[in-house]
């Protein structure tokens, strides 16, 4: 596969301002449509006005369009980061630039990340460059099991980035969740029970001074569209006994949505999960014991759950969420190595998440009337060594720097004539 790029490409992507085109055809390259056109050995997507309207091996080009020559490189959709904190957290050891979460507040359920959301964040440029064009913002959990609502974002770094709040409500029912319950298991499901019956009594039982069994009446608000099933509800848990309380708690309060993250142990209660329709958001990387939460963790655990039928997307978690959200190729390439077709794990970074948040008929393919999310890369994406030579998003080409490489540039060709002793 060729790793260069036309004069004319390397010259637009060589300035750090979007084009305003508002019409570009992507051509000469190997288009991943993730639809029932398969992978097109050498196609053309068309974007005008923000969206995609043809993709094909014979796609008529009108006059004026902005052409991007893939050079025989790779046209795929944007990736979709599925569990991420970027524009939450800049530097985690500075609580001054971190609004992941609220220890203090009296609030849990009602605290929506979409406030603390800051598009110019750093590594958002960094997640881009990467080739992620989506992803969900989650949300810290605190004094109680309930972290509060994520929303989901695009990586363009625009003032409105954030194009859907209240997207889910997260909340710990692993170990971790256990301890802020109160010490135990049986605690934080028993907290659960009792704020599903706190938001069904909502407003009735809140009136006059009196609060709910474990939420006040904000909180009990916000956790109403979830126990009506018109949200879901993301819970973390990974040991595979949680996860089969998981699945009854499902069944005991329909309609809800339910979501799993984490899912160490997942592979165990594979047919469970696929049977109940729960879907899951797993790191393929995960194969060792770091709690007792994970003893059975295995990197054949992303295959198992995928031939289970379950529906599955690739997140993280095993390196750091708030920066490298943008290593999920890597994370999804380990899944191949381990089994899982590459078309699966491809769709697992890209489609499926889209699909598990709700929005799948407008991101992770490239169809017509799909969002013009394009990127183009100068090898097989899941390849390390590949990378991202432009990124559409929302029919928009965006700049390919961040302040991670404009600091690269500024000093790599910097001679130090200071004498040899003094030098760093």
């Amino acid at each position: 596969m060729m790793k260069t790029i036309l004069p004319t490409l390397a010259l637009v992507l060589a300035s750090a301002t979007p084009s305003l085109a508002q019409s570009y055809a992507v051509t000469n390259g190997r288009v991943v449509t993730n639809t029932e056109q398969g992978v097109l050995a050498s196609g053309t997507v068309l974007v005008r006005d923000g969206n995609i309207v043809a993709v094909g091996t014979d796609v008529s080009i009108p006059d004026g369009t902005e052409i991007i020559d893939a050079d025989g490189g790779w046209i795929t959709p944007g990736l979709f980061a599925p569990v991420t904190q970027i524009g939450l957290i800049e530097v985690a050891l500075e609580g001054s630039t971190t609004d992941s979460g609220a220890d203090d507040s009296p609030y849990s359920v009602a605290l929506d990340v979409s406030d603390g959301f800051n598009p110019a964040g750093t590594h958002i440029a960094a997640t881009r460059m990467r080739g992620v064009t989506r992803a969900a913002i989650y949300p810290s959990t605190g004094h109680n099991i309930f972290a509060g609502q994520g929303a989901l974002v695009e990586t363009g770094g625009d003032a409105d980035s954030l194009f859907e709040s209240g997207s889910f409500v997260f909340a710990d029912l692993s170990q971790s969740g256990a301890s802020t319950a109160g010490g135990s298991r049986p605690a934080a499901w028993a907290y659960l029970e009792a704020a599903f019956n706190d938001a069904r009594g909502y407003p009735g039982r809140f009136s006059a001074d009196h609060e709910g069994d474990a939420l006040n009446r904000f909180d009990a608000q916000a956790l109403l569209p979830v126990v009506r099933g018109r949200v879901p509800l993301v819970l973390n848990i990974d040991r595979a006994a949680d996860l089969r309380r998981a699945i009854r708690f499902k069944a005991e309060n329909a309609p809800v949505q339910i979501i799993i993250t984490g899912g160490a142990e997942a592979w165990l209660v594979a047919d469970e999960l696929a049977a109940s329709g729960i879907p899951v958001l797993l790191d393929p990387l995960r194969n060792l014991p770091a709690s007792f939460d994970e003893i059975a963790a295995t990197l054949d655990g992303a295959q198992r759950l995928h031939a289970a039928g379950v529906t599955l997307a690739y997140t993280t978690q095993t390196s750091d969420g708030y920066y490298n959200a943008r290593l999920i190729t890597q994370h999804a390439g380990n899944a191949v190595a381990n089994g899982v077709a590459w078309d699966q794990a491809f769709r697992s970074i890209t489609l499926t998440p889209a699909e598990i948040y709700g929005v799948g008929e407008l991101y992770g393919a490239l169809a017509t009337g799909y969002a013009g999310d394009v990127v183009v890369w100068d090898g097989d994406p899941l390849e390390v060594m590949s990378s991202p030579v432009a990124v559409l998003i929302d029919g928009e080409l965006t700049a390919m720097d961040s302040r991670q490489s404009r600091l690269r540039d500024r000093y790599i060709n910097i001679t130090d004539e200071t004498p040899f002793a003094y030098r760093r």
